[in-house]
């Protein structure tokens, strides 16, 4: 189940990541002041997978490099919503869903076969015990 859009087109795009953001902050707010900057392609604000609330930082992309630098400079520091900002260049892209769905129920799949082995291993240390108690 999905509660955002998909992502847009984004090749050539020039990405900055955004941290230290309240969670009442929206794409809106961060549109109107990086804006100024230069033409803004897209504005990504990850939520908790959970409680769907901000998670405190944001994606900002731009169609031009020299404007993605432009506001780095411009906006790292600056306060918004009474927070100061600090902006640098993303390091990563989004990441796929559907890897993430994979390595996620793999990883519960280890998880589960532990707890049964560790349940297991305990329940035959108890009959043991139970056991040489009788005797």
């Amino acid at each position: 189940m999905s509660y955002s859009r998909p992502p847009p087109r984004i090749e050539g795009m020039v990405s900055l990541k955004v941290d230290n953001l309240t969670y009442r902050t929206t794409p809106e707010d961060l549109r109107r002041v990086f804006e100024r900057c230069g033409e803004v392609g897209d504005i990504y604000i990850p939520r908790d997978r959970f409680t769907r609330e901000s998670r405190g930082f944001a994606f900002v992309r731009f169609y031009d490099k020299r404007d993605a630098e432009d506001a780095l400079d411009a906006m790292d520091g600056r306060m918004l919503d009474g927070r100061e900002l600090r902006v640098q260049m993303a390091r990563y892209g989004r990441p796929t869903s559907p890897y993430r769905r994979r390595r996620r129920r793999y990883n519960i799949l280890i998880i589960k076969s532990r707890l049964f082995n560790f349940t297991a291993s305990s329940n035959r240390n108890v009959q043991q015990t139970k056991t040489s108690d009788l005797h």
